[in-house]
């Protein structure tokens, strides 16, 4: 993106997304290529040698298992709203409301990938730690607090405070000391993301059964897409036009994450279980 938005310059919202849009194709093939390539679970292979599979999974889940469905959607939506606002609406807001350049705030949102790129398995091994429910929730909490410092850092009107404020999102909790010095504002936007996204898909898949997992998990992982992640950037420019302050998105970024706390606190957690017998 940052390099066609050089490329295509005046012409990038006319053509220039388009291309590295339709290069997105390749990850495609990569994931797909990756996900051919996984082993399936040794429950779901057992479950495939005793011919146990369920014939309408989707239907089956929705029938037996509808609160780990719900609960699993509501966790993830203080993972999806904030991480849309912090690497969508940023562009408008930034652009339109602060005057910031875009190509300023796609290097600090690729900075902050960059990031993620660490973060994300490093909150996954502290799950392992310290439980999936408590990293999970430890995230949330941090997600409902950091939207209104990430605010704070934008209006500031400060380029270096703007760039930490995208870049410290990701990683506020845990390295907010260490990083602090380095990048205070773009740096941090999707560091409270991660610190929910590394545990989420082990979270969440263990909240269902052997036969159901595999539904049940995509069911309330799109679900959440849906009420959260899409909707959020719209709903994040509809409040800051009817309020004119982006202490309101921050305001609904913190009820956001009160829904995942809560969804959390009520799923169970089955860190360093073995759930084969009971989840078979």
């Amino acid at each position: 993106m940052l390099a066609f938005s050089q490329i295509a310059a005046d012409q990038f919202l006319s053509w220039g997304w388009r291309v590295p849009f339709l290069l997105s194709i390749i990850l495609v093939g990569i994931g797909l290529w990756i996900r051919l390539s996984i082993l399936e679970t040794p429950i779901f292979a057992r479950l495939v040698a005793e011919r146990r599979i369920e014939r309408t999974p989707i239907v089956e889940v929705i029938k037996r298992q509808p609160k780990e469905i719900i609960l699993s959607a509501l966790a993830r939506t203080a993972e999806q709203a904030p991480f849309y606002i912090f690497t969508a609406f940023v562009f408008a807001y930034g652009v339109g409301t602060l005057k910031v350049s875009r190509d300023f705030l796609l290097v600090a949102v690729l900075a902050a990938s960059v990031l993620s790129f660490f973060t994300i398995p490093l909150s996954g091994h502290l799950s392992d730690r310290i439980g999936r429910s408590n990293m999970y929730m430890l995230g949330a909490v941090t997600t409902g607090v950091f939207g209104f410092i990430y605010f704070a850092l934008l209006d500031s009107g400060s380029l270096a405070l703007i760039f930490l404020a995208i870049f410290l999102a990701i990683f506020l909790a845990i390295f907010l000391a260490i990083f602090l010095a380095i990048f205070l504002a773009i740096f941090l936007s999707l560091i409270p993301h991660d610190m929910m996204y590394g545990p989420q898909a082990a979270f969440i898949a263990e909240s269902f059964t052997g036969r159901l997992r595999y539904s049940g998990a995509s069911l309330g992982y799109q679900f959440a897409s849906v009420i959260a992640g899409g909707p959020a950037p719209l709903i994040a420019a509809w409040l800051f036009a009817v309020y004119h302050s982006a202490y309101a998105i921050a305001g609904y970024i913190l009820v956001c994450a009160i829904l995942s706390l809560v969804a959390a606190a009520l799923m169970k957690d089955y860190t360093g279980k073995d759930i084969a017998a009971e989840y078979a």
